[in-house]
């Protein structure tokens, strides 16, 4: 039988491409390229960057040009806002001096209330590695900006069972690059460092969570 030829190992390889992303920079064009680091030709989506407007990015799908999702950063707080398919979320620092944040997801949900997702970072001399746990503290994805990428500059790889997941695809790119960008924005922001003196770290509260579950537009509940 033909299907006998396709080992359970070669399954693996194949879920393994599927489940990494590659982030492609393009210095002409003043924005980013997310593709399948198997076909890094073929993008998934395309994120548009203005750093001194409002929202910061905007991830557009790459096939029909609607927004996935947006990062916005501030010049003096900590922490950073997104929108994912119109609904706002918060990026919260849980410490004020340690890359460690905290976000409510709904993709991760597994009851009728978002998940608390944390996350963490380690840095090496070639990589700079967040890592996104879910509530169980396990990790669900890693984001890896590598340090001398000219046009490559990041990975995204995902794990656990919802690893092909394309909800949580999109909520994993969205805030991981909103991340990413915020702790570029403090090591090289003055403001920052008033803003981690002055912050309030810890989990996000109910009533500021930025909106979770509410879309944009929507004004029946008070956004934080």
């Amino acid at each position: 039988m033909a299907s006998s030829t396709e080992s359970p190992d070669t399954h693996q390889v194949l879920l393994a491409s599927s489940s990494t992303l590659q982030v492609d920079w393009s210095w002409r064009k003043w924005q980013s390229r997310v593709s399948l680091a198997s076909e890094p030709s073929k993008p998934i989506y395309i994120i548009h960057y203005n750093f001194w407007k409002s929202p910061s990015m905007i991830v557009k799908s790459a096939s029909s040009d609607t927004t996935i999702g947006t990062g916005t950063l501030h010049a003096i707080s900590i922490n950073a806002n997104y929108t994912i398919h119109g609904r706002k979320g918060k990026l919260k620092a849980l410490k004020r001096w340690r890359t460690e944040y905290t976000h409510l997801s709904e993709a991760y949900a597994t009851g009728s209330s978002p998940a608390t997702m944390r996350w963490t970072s380690s840095s090496s001399f070639k990589t700079w590695d967040f890592i996104c746990l879910d509530e169980q503290q396990m990790p669900v994805a890693k984001f890896s900006a590598n340090w001398w990428g000219i046009t490559n500059t990041a990975n995204i790889e995902f794990m656990g069972p919802k690893a092909t997941s394309e909800a949580a695809r999109d909520e994993i790119v969205v805030t991981g690059m909103t991340l990413f960008y915020c702790m570029v924005l403090r090591i090289n922001n003055l403001g920052s460092l008033f803003g981690a003196i002055f912050a309030r770290p810890g989990p996000i509260k109910e009533g500021e969570q930025g909106g979770i579950g509410k879309k944009m537009g929507d004004e029946t509940r008070k956004d934080v």
